[in-house]
């Protein structure tokens, strides 16, 4: 079979390479085109146009560059049609896969559509869903309560897994080593500090976790502070940790983020997949989020559920304390902290909760990629026999 398959940005990607090596596992003639970056190409894709033209294009970055990303669209849109795939399949990145697909589908009406990673519409802006059933045949979803949403709104869908669930993790005796590493005693209490991966959410919620910490630490004075970042972000983490009063211990490298998680006793986090990151490594957590004043209202009005946190709704629990808008405060989520190292059954609550959401996600079962691939031929040949 020809697939084409398009990421738009590195956690497209990271899901697109396993989705190739399952497809090319149940049939060996498969042939890719299409759009991605390094773990794709790894599988064999020669990317149509570097895919990290469409990764910086952010919200505030869209407008100037407005006409090359619709240069772009149109562009991919053309090679579909020219290719004449069985499937299109587009991976997350729904600004510029979504586009794609319908205008893809107007050049090639027969095109049959696959999308890998269901919009949120569980939490907000549900009428996403029904948008995207005019140019999407088949869902691929990640979180196990999503495929109902988009039955819904008239798409097949199946729960493929999550990637969380076979992502590598370091080990206890890597958690004792970067402790030792570090100089972190091994009764020590050890805090990771997670302000979130954009610039926004790092300027905004950095100074309030650090209050936060600096509060519990009248508390606790013995507790160490770890800040696991990423390289987008890391020069502003460390020009901001600068002025803390104790320095934390920043690490960007990918493996002393990894024993950073195994060596922790408890986070501060803000709100998104981080508490998936946590829940894997059997991290207690505090939740904090806090947005611009008007989005901050607008998604007061959209938001439909009583809770963001994924441990939360997977889990189908309300274990994991959280503090969004005006409520993520230091005060608040400093005594969250110390509630949680004052308590075992708090502790004990989130630990059930975070082995019940991995085993959700597919924890010891097969891996995602290959339950992607499964799927995405099981909705080909339903289709083709429909037709």
């Amino acid at each position: 079979m020809k697939f084409f398959v398009i990421a738009g940005e590195p956690s497209g990607d990271n899901l697109g390479g396993p989705l190739m090596d399952g497809l090319k596992r149940l049939d060996p003639a498969a042939e890719f085109l299409g759009v991605g970056g390094p773990a794709m190409a790894g599988e064999g894709l020669e990317s149509l146009f570097p895919m990290e033209e469409l990764s910086v294009m952010g919200i505030v970055e869209v407008l100037p560059k407005y006409r090359q990303l619709k240069a772009r669209i149109s562009q991919t849109a053309l090679a579909v049609a020219e290719a004449r795939p069985d499937v299109l399949i587009t991976i997350d990145s729904p600004d510029f896969c979504l586009r794609v697909a319908r205008e893809a589908r107007a050049l090639m009406p027969d095109l049959r559509t696959i999308h890998y990673v269901a919009p949120s519409v569980w939490a907000w802006r549900s009428g996403r869903a029904q948008k995207m059933a005019k140019v999407i045949d088949h869902v691929l979803a990640i979180l196990p309560f999503e495929p109902p949403y988009m039955q819904a709104a008239g798409m097949s869908c199946d729960f493929v897994g999550h990637p969380i669930a076979t992502a590598p993790l370091a080990d206890k005796a890597q958690g004792a080593a970067f402790r030792e590493a570090h100089g972190i005693a091994p009764d020590a209490p050890l805090i990771l500090c997670l302000p979130g991966s954009r610039r926004g959410e790092v300027s905004r919620l950095g100074p309030r976790f650090d209050e936060a910490l600096m509060q519990l630490r009248d508390r606790v004075p013995e507790i160490r502070v770890v800040i696991p970042t990423v390289r987008g972000v890391a020069g502003l983490v460390h020009d901001m940790t600068r002025r803390w009063p104790t320095a934390p211990i920043v690490v960007e490298n990918a493996d002393e983020r990894r024993a950073a998680f195994a060596a922790a006793d408890l986070a501060l986090a803000a709100s998104g997949t981080v508490s998936l990151d946590l829940a894997a490594n059997d991290v207690p957590m505090v939740i904090g989020y806090d947005v611009a004043p008007l989005s901050r209202a607008l998604i007061g009005l959209l938001l439909k559920t009583d809770t963001v946190t994924l441990v939360n709704l997977v889990s189908e629990s309300r274990v994991v304390p959280e503090f969004l808008g005006r409520k993520c405060q230091p005060g608040p989520m400093s005594k969250a902290l110390y509630d949680l190292i004052e308590n075992p059954k708090a502790r004990a609550a989130q630990h059930d909760a975070m082995t019940l959401t991995m085993e959700r996600l597919g924890r010891g079962g097969e891996a995602p990629g290959m339950r992607a691939a499964r799927s995405v031929m099981a909705a080909m040949g339903a289709e083709r026999r429909a037709g």
